[in-house]
Protein backbone atom coordinates (compact mmCIF):
# COMPACT_ATOMS: atom_id res chain seq x y z
CA UNK A 1 0.00 0.00 0.00
CA UNK A 2 1.24 3.47 -0.85
CA UNK A 3 1.37 5.64 2.25
CA UNK A 4 0.17 9.18 1.65
CA UNK A 5 0.38 12.25 3.85
CA UNK A 6 -3.03 11.37 5.29
CA UNK A 7 -1.33 8.47 7.10
CA UNK A 8 1.47 10.63 8.51
CA UNK A 9 1.98 11.48 12.14
CA UNK A 10 -0.76 13.67 13.56
CA UNK A 11 -0.17 16.33 16.26
CA UNK A 12 3.39 15.14 16.69
CA UNK A 13 2.36 11.58 17.56
CA UNK A 14 4.21 8.97 15.55
CA UNK A 15 2.81 5.57 14.74
CA UNK A 16 4.65 2.28 15.16
CA UNK A 17 8.26 2.48 14.00
CA UNK A 18 9.04 1.03 10.59
CA UNK A 19 12.37 -0.37 9.53
CA UNK A 20 14.41 1.27 6.78
CA UNK A 21 13.60 -1.74 4.57
CA UNK A 22 9.86 -1.13 4.90
CA UNK A 23 10.32 2.55 4.04
CA UNK A 24 12.47 1.60 1.04
CA UNK A 25 9.82 -0.88 -0.12
CA UNK A 26 7.12 1.81 -0.05
CA UNK A 27 9.24 4.33 -1.94
CA UNK A 28 10.38 1.70 -4.44
CA UNK A 29 6.75 0.93 -5.25
CA UNK A 30 6.05 4.62 -5.85
CA UNK A 31 8.98 4.95 -8.24
CA UNK A 32 8.18 1.81 -10.21
CA UNK A 33 4.48 2.63 -10.41
CA UNK A 34 5.24 6.11 -11.76
CA UNK A 35 3.82 7.89 -8.73
CA UNK A 36 7.32 9.35 -8.39
CA UNK A 37 8.57 10.19 -11.88
CA UNK A 38 12.07 10.14 -13.36
CA UNK A 39 13.87 13.41 -12.67
CA UNK A 40 11.44 14.38 -9.90
CA UNK A 41 12.81 15.69 -6.61
CA UNK A 42 11.93 13.54 -3.62
CA UNK A 43 10.36 15.03 -0.50
CA UNK A 44 12.91 16.16 2.05
CA UNK A 45 14.18 13.65 4.59
CA UNK A 46 12.32 15.56 7.30
CA UNK A 47 9.07 15.32 5.33
CA UNK A 48 9.53 11.59 4.75
CA UNK A 49 10.38 11.03 8.42
CA UNK A 50 7.14 12.78 9.40
CA UNK A 51 5.10 10.86 6.82
CA UNK A 52 6.39 7.42 7.79
CA UNK A 53 6.64 8.14 11.51
CA UNK A 54 10.36 7.27 11.72
CA UNK A 55 13.64 8.95 12.55
CA UNK A 56 15.61 10.73 9.85
CA UNK A 57 18.38 8.13 10.12
CA UNK A 58 15.88 5.45 9.07
CA UNK A 59 14.89 7.55 6.05
CA UNK A 60 18.53 8.12 5.08
CA UNK A 61 19.26 4.39 5.19
CA UNK A 62 16.15 3.67 3.06
CA UNK A 63 17.24 6.27 0.50
CA UNK A 64 20.72 4.72 0.38
CA UNK A 65 19.18 1.33 -0.35
CA UNK A 66 17.32 2.85 -3.33
CA UNK A 67 20.46 4.64 -4.46
CA UNK A 68 22.36 1.34 -4.48
CA UNK A 69 19.55 -0.01 -6.68
CA UNK A 70 20.08 2.99 -9.00
CA UNK A 71 16.52 4.20 -8.38
CA UNK A 72 17.69 7.46 -6.76
CA UNK A 73 20.59 9.82 -7.25
CA UNK A 74 22.12 12.64 -5.20
CA UNK A 75 21.30 11.06 -1.83
CA UNK A 76 22.92 13.17 0.89
CA UNK A 77 22.13 14.95 4.13
CA UNK A 78 21.56 18.17 2.18
CA UNK A 79 19.22 18.65 -0.75
CA UNK A 80 16.47 16.10 -1.54
CA UNK A 81 17.35 13.08 -3.67
CA UNK A 82 16.26 12.81 -7.31
CA UNK A 83 14.43 9.91 -8.95
CA UNK A 84 16.84 8.34 -11.45
CA UNK A 85 16.12 8.21 -15.15
CA UNK A 86 14.79 4.88 -16.38
CA UNK A 87 17.98 4.19 -18.34
CA UNK A 88 20.03 4.39 -15.12
CA UNK A 89 17.91 2.05 -13.06
CA UNK A 90 18.60 -1.47 -11.94
CA UNK A 91 16.19 -4.16 -13.19
CA UNK A 92 12.79 -4.22 -11.49
CA UNK A 93 13.07 -7.80 -10.28
CA UNK A 94 16.04 -9.44 -8.50
CA UNK A 95 16.07 -12.31 -10.99
CA UNK A 96 16.82 -9.87 -13.80
CA UNK A 97 20.14 -8.80 -12.24
CA UNK A 98 22.71 -10.64 -14.31
CA UNK A 99 25.94 -12.01 -12.88
CA UNK A 100 29.10 -10.30 -14.12
CA UNK A 101 32.81 -11.12 -14.04
CA UNK A 102 34.26 -10.18 -10.67
CA UNK A 103 36.18 -7.14 -11.84
CA UNK A 104 33.13 -5.83 -13.74
CA UNK A 105 30.61 -6.35 -10.95
CA UNK A 106 32.73 -5.75 -7.84
CA UNK A 107 34.36 -2.40 -8.57
CA UNK A 108 31.17 -0.29 -8.89
CA UNK A 109 29.64 -1.87 -5.79
CA UNK A 110 32.75 -1.17 -3.72
CA UNK A 111 32.82 2.41 -5.02
CA UNK A 112 29.14 2.91 -4.10
CA UNK A 113 29.87 1.51 -0.63
CA UNK A 114 31.89 4.65 0.14
CA UNK A 115 28.75 6.83 -0.12
CA UNK A 116 27.90 6.13 3.51
CA UNK A 117 29.68 7.52 6.61
CA UNK A 118 30.60 4.04 7.92
CA UNK A 119 31.93 1.70 5.23
CA UNK A 120 31.95 -2.01 6.10
CA UNK A 121 33.43 -4.59 3.71
CA UNK A 122 34.00 -8.26 4.49
CA UNK A 123 35.68 -10.60 2.00
CA UNK A 124 36.39 -14.32 1.82
CA UNK A 125 38.70 -15.22 -1.03
CA UNK A 126 41.83 -17.06 -2.19
CA UNK A 127 43.82 -13.82 -2.41
CA UNK A 128 42.65 -10.22 -2.03
CA UNK A 129 43.66 -9.16 -5.55
CA UNK A 130 40.08 -8.45 -6.74
CA UNK A 131 39.25 -6.38 -3.66
CA UNK A 132 42.57 -4.53 -3.83
CA UNK A 133 41.89 -3.57 -7.45
CA UNK A 134 38.23 -2.69 -6.84
CA UNK A 135 38.98 -0.39 -3.93
CA UNK A 136 41.31 1.74 -6.04
CA UNK A 137 38.53 3.94 -7.46
CA UNK A 138 36.94 5.02 -4.16
CA UNK A 139 40.42 5.74 -2.80
CA UNK A 140 41.11 7.98 -5.80
CA UNK A 141 37.82 9.77 -5.20
CA UNK A 142 38.68 10.32 -1.54
CA UNK A 143 42.06 11.79 -2.49
CA UNK A 144 40.29 14.00 -5.04
CA UNK A 145 37.93 15.30 -2.35
CA UNK A 146 34.76 13.76 -3.84
CA UNK A 147 34.13 11.30 -0.99
CA UNK A 148 35.02 11.23 2.69
CA UNK A 149 33.56 8.52 4.91
CA UNK A 150 34.15 8.90 8.62
CA UNK A 151 35.03 5.25 9.20
CA UNK A 152 36.15 2.26 7.12
CA UNK A 153 36.19 -1.31 8.47
CA UNK A 154 37.54 -4.10 6.27
CA UNK A 155 37.84 -7.77 7.25
CA UNK A 156 39.39 -10.40 4.98
CA UNK A 157 39.44 -14.20 5.36
CA UNK A 158 42.23 -15.92 3.40
CA UNK A 159 43.62 -19.49 3.39
CA UNK A 160 46.31 -20.25 5.93
CA UNK A 161 49.88 -20.66 4.75
CA UNK A 162 50.09 -23.91 6.72
CA UNK A 163 47.58 -25.95 4.70
CA UNK A 164 47.94 -27.96 1.50
CA UNK A 165 45.88 -25.94 -0.98
CA UNK A 166 43.39 -27.73 -3.21
CA UNK A 167 44.27 -25.08 -5.81
CA UNK A 168 46.48 -23.72 -7.19
CA UNK A 169 48.24 -27.09 -7.28
CA UNK A 170 50.25 -29.17 -9.79
CA UNK A 171 48.32 -31.73 -11.82
CA UNK A 172 51.02 -34.31 -11.06
CA UNK A 173 52.07 -33.26 -7.61
CA UNK A 174 55.76 -33.66 -6.98
CA UNK A 175 57.09 -32.30 -3.71
CA UNK A 176 59.33 -29.69 -5.34
CA UNK A 177 56.69 -28.49 -7.81
CA UNK A 178 54.02 -28.33 -5.12
CA UNK A 179 56.26 -26.31 -2.85
CA UNK A 180 57.04 -23.82 -5.63
CA UNK A 181 53.36 -23.35 -6.56
CA UNK A 182 52.50 -22.83 -2.89
CA UNK A 183 55.33 -20.34 -2.47
CA UNK A 184 54.11 -18.30 -5.44
CA UNK A 185 50.54 -18.27 -4.16
CA UNK A 186 51.71 -17.26 -0.68
CA UNK A 187 53.80 -14.42 -2.09
CA UNK A 188 50.76 -13.12 -4.01
CA UNK A 189 48.46 -13.52 -1.00
CA UNK A 190 50.82 -11.53 1.20
CA UNK A 191 51.66 -8.87 -1.40
CA UNK A 192 48.03 -8.12 -2.25
CA UNK A 193 47.08 -8.02 1.41
CA UNK A 194 49.94 -5.65 2.17
CA UNK A 195 48.91 -3.29 -0.63
CA UNK A 196 45.27 -3.32 0.49
CA UNK A 197 46.20 -2.64 4.10
CA UNK A 198 48.76 0.04 3.25
CA UNK A 199 46.43 1.96 0.91
CA UNK A 200 43.55 1.96 3.38
CA UNK A 201 45.57 2.79 6.48
CA UNK A 202 47.14 5.71 4.63
CA UNK A 203 43.72 7.40 4.81
CA UNK A 204 44.25 7.94 8.52
CA UNK A 205 47.16 10.30 8.03
CA UNK A 206 46.02 11.91 4.78
CA UNK A 207 42.33 12.47 5.56
CA UNK A 208 41.76 11.69 9.24
CA UNK A 209 39.52 8.71 8.45
CA UNK A 210 39.13 6.02 11.14
CA UNK A 211 40.32 2.86 9.35
CA UNK A 212 40.51 -0.75 10.49
CA UNK A 213 41.89 -3.55 8.25
CA UNK A 214 42.00 -7.08 9.66
CA UNK A 215 43.03 -10.43 8.19
CA UNK A 216 42.37 -13.92 9.49
CA UNK A 217 43.52 -17.29 8.15
CA UNK A 218 41.22 -20.18 7.24
CA UNK A 219 42.20 -23.86 7.62
CA UNK A 220 40.79 -24.74 4.18
CA UNK A 221 40.82 -23.67 0.53
CA UNK A 222 37.63 -21.65 -0.12
CA UNK A 223 35.75 -23.03 -3.16
CA UNK A 224 33.85 -19.72 -3.46
CA UNK A 225 34.50 -16.02 -2.97
CA UNK A 226 32.18 -13.76 -1.03
CA UNK A 227 32.02 -9.99 -0.56
CA UNK A 228 29.68 -8.42 2.00
CA UNK A 229 29.11 -4.67 1.67
CA UNK A 230 27.67 -2.34 4.31
CA UNK A 231 25.48 -5.04 5.78
CA UNK A 232 23.04 -4.90 2.86
CA UNK A 233 24.75 -6.58 -0.10
CA UNK A 234 26.34 -9.96 -0.75
CA UNK A 235 28.34 -10.68 -3.90
CA UNK A 236 29.02 -14.39 -4.44
CA UNK A 237 31.12 -16.27 -7.01
CA UNK A 238 32.35 -19.81 -7.59
CA UNK A 239 36.02 -20.48 -8.19
CA UNK A 240 35.88 -22.47 -11.43
CA UNK A 241 39.04 -24.52 -11.90
CA UNK A 242 40.95 -24.76 -15.15
CA UNK A 243 44.06 -26.62 -16.19
CA UNK A 244 46.88 -24.35 -17.36
CA UNK A 245 50.64 -24.27 -17.83
CA UNK A 246 52.86 -22.24 -15.50
CA UNK A 247 56.52 -21.48 -16.11
CA UNK A 248 58.55 -22.73 -13.14
CA UNK A 249 62.20 -21.91 -13.68
CA UNK A 250 63.16 -23.36 -17.05
CA UNK A 251 60.25 -25.80 -17.15
CA UNK A 252 56.52 -25.63 -17.85
CA UNK A 253 54.34 -27.06 -15.10
CA UNK A 254 50.76 -28.21 -15.67
CA UNK A 255 48.55 -27.09 -12.81
CA UNK A 256 44.99 -26.60 -11.62
CA UNK A 257 44.10 -22.99 -10.92
CA UNK A 258 41.17 -20.56 -10.80
CA UNK A 259 41.00 -17.22 -12.56
CA UNK A 260 39.45 -15.36 -9.68
CA UNK A 261 39.09 -11.95 -11.33
CA UNK A 262 36.95 -13.56 -14.07
CA UNK A 263 34.68 -15.59 -11.75
CA UNK A 264 31.03 -14.72 -12.34
CA UNK A 265 29.75 -12.62 -9.45
CA UNK A 266 26.10 -13.00 -8.37
CA UNK A 267 24.65 -9.95 -6.54
CA UNK A 268 22.14 -10.18 -3.70
CA UNK A 269 20.54 -7.11 -2.08
CA UNK A 270 18.82 -7.02 1.28
CA UNK A 271 15.26 -5.86 0.69
CA UNK A 272 14.99 -7.32 -2.83
CA UNK A 273 12.59 -10.07 -1.82
CA UNK A 274 12.82 -12.91 0.69
CA UNK A 275 15.46 -14.85 -1.28
CA UNK A 276 17.95 -11.98 -1.48
CA UNK A 277 17.36 -10.79 2.06
CA UNK A 278 17.81 -14.28 3.48
CA UNK A 279 20.96 -14.89 1.43
CA UNK A 280 22.54 -11.64 2.68
CA UNK A 281 21.64 -12.38 6.29
CA UNK A 282 22.88 -15.99 6.15
CA UNK A 283 26.09 -14.93 4.40
CA UNK A 284 26.82 -12.54 7.26
CA UNK A 285 26.13 -15.26 9.81
CA UNK A 286 28.44 -17.67 7.95
CA UNK A 287 31.25 -15.14 7.61
CA UNK A 288 31.06 -14.12 11.27
CA UNK A 289 31.00 -17.76 12.37
CA UNK A 290 34.20 -18.47 10.43
CA UNK A 291 35.79 -15.26 11.70
CA UNK A 292 35.01 -16.01 15.35
CA UNK A 293 35.66 -19.78 15.45
CA UNK A 294 38.05 -21.76 13.26
CA UNK A 295 40.06 -18.91 11.69
CA UNK A 296 43.27 -17.59 13.24
CA UNK A 297 45.09 -14.27 13.23
CA UNK A 298 46.99 -13.73 10.00
CA UNK A 299 50.07 -11.54 10.19
CA UNK A 300 51.31 -9.98 6.97
CA UNK A 301 54.83 -8.61 6.76
CA UNK A 302 54.88 -4.82 6.47
CA UNK A 303 55.75 -3.11 3.17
Amino acid sequence: MVVSTEHAAVDGRKRTQRSHREVADELRDRIRSGSLRAGQRMPTQAELADEFGVERGTVREALRVLQREHLLSNVSKGSPATVAEASERAPAHPGEVRPQPTMVGLAPRVTAAFDVPHVEIDALCLTSISLTMAIGEPLRQIHAGRRKPAKVDVRVLLPSRDIDLAFPAPVDSGEDEGSEVHRRWLAQRNAQGQVLRHNLLALRASHGIDVSVQFRALPFTPPVKLYLINGTEALFAYYTLTKRDEEIGQESLEMYDAQGTQSMLFPFHQGDGLRDTTFVEQSHLWFNALWNTISQDLELASL
